[in-house]
């Protein structure tokens, strides 16, 4: 074999050697861009309500968009819904008013968290707690009353706690309430154990007489048992709810006596419980007394005295009670108390004073007087301070002579 013919096959293997090199070539950096590309389309996965997250910086996409949807802002406060289940799996929401039979079972659900409930002061009661069944969820929580009855009647509310860092206080102000009748034929009021229920009369203040029905269809009249009659409910002295009872909005002496509320139902009557009204003359305020001492000093031996004077409402009695120096050794003082109708800026106004006396002062008298005064609406103390000089003698005269 010639050197052309080795030059030749030389050439050959040495292009076929190079053609392979270049065929390994993509190959490799094919096998390398595979490597590298479920890295780069990792942030495609991660995408927050629908928005196209951009593949520059996803550690910096992911924190930002994740902490809103788990950690609320520190306006945002929990909502509970009031609702009730008519049967499994189905749930209302509750209307301001609900009626119910007796013997009905109540399912009330409040949506949710740390929910508080408030429901009629009968299902507090210890022989019928194990009629009513709260149970507590993540979030919300759940009221059962099995076996209800016509004292069931009332309102139901629920609310939730607002908790920020360790701080918890009461969420009222997103309370949920319905009230609800448990209808009784045998039980057309809300029973109560007292045949007699005693209430006063206040003059600025209004009274209710609570006589709650079982059904809001009866129909409610006022009566007085002596003498035998019906009184009159305008809406304007008198009115009635009928979810509360009747209101008395401005009592009067007239309104005292035995009152009782006649409920009426397809002819079916019943009376209520008896209210025994005392008319008291309450006053508006606590009294608001002045004081004043006959001196300011004076020297032991002398006599004195402390008045406390106060001006009011007509026929509202006032007490008095004082405290003063010579009290801590059992110093008796003499007190005369009066009361005058006057006449003061074209108004006439009841005067009570009380006037304490302290004969031959002593250095143990010498102090602060405090005058209290009080009524119905409470006390109110004054003071003023009397001092005791020492006594002098008197220089002794020379005999004539």
């Amino acid at each position: 074999m010639n050197s052309k013919v080795l030059t030749v096959l030389s050439g050959c293997l040495l292009l076929f050697v190079w053609a392979e090199c270049q065929k390994e070539k993509p190959t490799t950096t094919t096998a390398r861009r595979v490597m590298k590309e479920p890295k780069a389309s990792e942030p495609k996965f991660s995408t927050m309500a629908g928005k196209k997250v951009k593949q520059g910086a996803p550690k910096l996409r992911n924190k930002g968009q994740v902490k809103p949807s788990v950690v609320p802002s520190q306006g945002q406060q929990p909502v509970s819904t009031l609702t009730r289940a008519v049967a499994k799996g189905q749930f209302q929401k509750v209307p301001n008013t609900l009626v119910l039979t007796a013997g009905e079972t109540l399912d009330l659900r409040c949506k949710g968290k740390a929910i508080k409930w408030r429901y009629p002061p009968y299902l507090e009661d210890d022989d019928v707690e194990r009629r009513l069944r709260i149970k507590h969820f993540e979030r919300h929580s759940q009221l059962i009353v099995v076996n209800s009855t016509a004292a069931d009647t009332g309102e139901y509310s629920c609310w939730s706690f607002h908790c920020h860092d360790s701080e918890c206080r009461h969420g009222e102000d997103k309370l949920s309430k319905t009230f609800i009748f448990f209808k009784d034929p045998q039980e057309l009021f809300v029973p109560t154990e007292d045949y007699y229920e005693v209430i006063q009369l206040r003059t600025n203040h209004p009274t209710l007489l609570p006589c709650q029905v079982t059904n809001p269809l009866a129909k409610v009249t006022l009566h007085r048992e002596f003498p035998p009659e019906k009184v009159v409910v305008d809406g304007i002295d008198i009115s009635y709810d009928v979810k509360r009872g009747f209101t008395i909005h401005q009592p009067q002496p007239s309104h005292a006596g035995s009152l009782f509320c006649m409920a009426n139902v397809g002819g079916v009557r019943q009376i209520s419980t008896k209210y025994m009204l005392i008319y008291v003359n309450y006053p508006s305020s606590a009294p608001k007394p002045a004081i004043r001492a006959s001196v300011a000093s004076l020297q032991a031996g002398d006599n004195f005295n402390v008045t406390c004077t106060v001006f009011g409402e007509p026929e509202i009695a006032v007490d008095f009670s004082w405290e003063y120096p010579g009290q801590q050794i059992g110093r008796p003082p003499y007190v005369r108390e009066r009361t005058a109708m006057v006449r003061r800026g074209g108004q006439v106004q009841q005067e009570s004073e009380s006037i304490l006396y302290i004969d031959e002062a002593r250095a143990v008298d010498d102090g602060l007087y405090s005058c209290i005064a009080g009524n119905l609406q409470g006390s109110t103390t004054v003071s003023t301070r009397v001092h005791v000089l020492p006594s002098t003698l008197a220089p002794k005269k020379a005999k004539a002579g």
